[in-house]
């Protein structure tokens, strides 16, 4: 089994993948990628995400694709992977699980706390592998999106103050404050909370793997 760091080569593979993972996952109406798109935002002059794909013989079998976020508890980097996926031909023989430590390895290698993903609720037989691994889902957290039409009116909504500062512009509808619930009877803004709620294709368990020191070695848990 090999990993390797993908090229602008592997462009029209990544997508092959991606549509791949997303008729898995029941999505594959929201699956819009495109090459142009993936060659500029992942090889581009400033690239937002890595890939590594498994070769077994020279076969592709499989491909992750993650990027770096920030925990400011920690003070450090975290490894947040946003699509695992291996072929159906391909699973059984420890694809996966080599992919997850590769990654795991890449984030002790460059001082993270901990490697995360989703996974959706119906998916249990992921649940159960991840589980295995060490994760831990992060039961007490709601994920929260904004896209399309309500990111542009979120965008639109904000204004400079004479201070120069962003002010959010917000109607009496509009307002929710943490931990509140959304107040909007309609399914545009923040409203769309529940409709994604109900759906359960983006509510997913959040699942963490923590990296922590001891004695002078990072172990991942």
């Amino acid at each position: 089994m090999r990993i390797r760091a993908a090229t602008d080569d592997d462009v029209p593979l990544i997508l092959r993948f991606i549509r791949a993972l997303a008729e898995y996952e029941r999505l594959a109406h929201e699956a819009v990628a495109t090459e142009d798109g993936l060659r500029e935002t992942l090889f581009g002059p400033r690239p937002y995400a890595e890939v590594v794909i498994a070769e077994d013989e020279g076969e592709p079998e499989g491909f992750a694709l993650f990027f770096h976020n920030y925990s400011t508890f920690l003070g450090r980097p975290g490894v947040y992977l946003e699509d695992l996926f291996v072929r159906p031909e391909a699973r059984g023989k420890g694809v996966g699980r080599a992919l997850l430590a590769h990654l795991a390895r890449l984030a002790v290698e460059r001082g993270c706390g901990r490697l995360e993903w989703w996974v959706l609720d119906w998916n249990e037989d992921a649940i159960r592998f991840y589980r295995s691994l060490g994760a831990q889902p992060m039961n007490d957290w709601t994920v929260f999106r904004v896209a399309g039409e309500a990111l542009q009116r979120l965008a639109e909504g904000v204004r400079r103050g004479t201070d120069g500062a962003s002010r959010a512009s917000l109607t009496d509808g509009d307002q929710v404050g943490a931990g509140e619930s959304p107040r909007r009877s309609d399914k545009s803004g923040v409203a769309k909370y529940h409709e994604m709620r109900r759906d359960g294709r983006y509510f997913s368990t959040y699942l963490s793997i923590r990296i922590r020191e001891r004695h002078g070695d990072e172990r991942i848990i």
